[in-house]
């Protein structure tokens, strides 16, 4: 498996800390997401693979080989 994906077990802090440590976390997704926030319900944009909602500071991640599926965006926690 190529050592920037994640596997379906693999947290939310866990997908943030593999994509901090590879750099990835400013890359853009394939195409931006609209979510919603799971903790405060906030609709936002995900434009990066890392990337924070605007009203309560969740953090969520994806890895660049599930960067084209929403289904494998992950909450890391409020400001982690």
């Amino acid at each position: 498996m190529y050592n920037a994906c994640s596997d379906p077990n693999q947290s939310g802090r866990e997908i943030v800390d593999k994509i901090r440590m590879m750099g990835f976390n400013s890359a853009p997704v394939a195409a931006p997401f609209e979510l919603s926030c799971g903790n405060c319900g906030q609709g936002f944009t995900m434009e990066f693979m890392e990337t924070r909602c605007p009203v309560c500071k969740m953090v969520y991640g994806v890895t660049p080989c599930q960067a084209h599926d929403q289904a494998s965006v992950k909450p890391a926690g409020i400001d982690y």
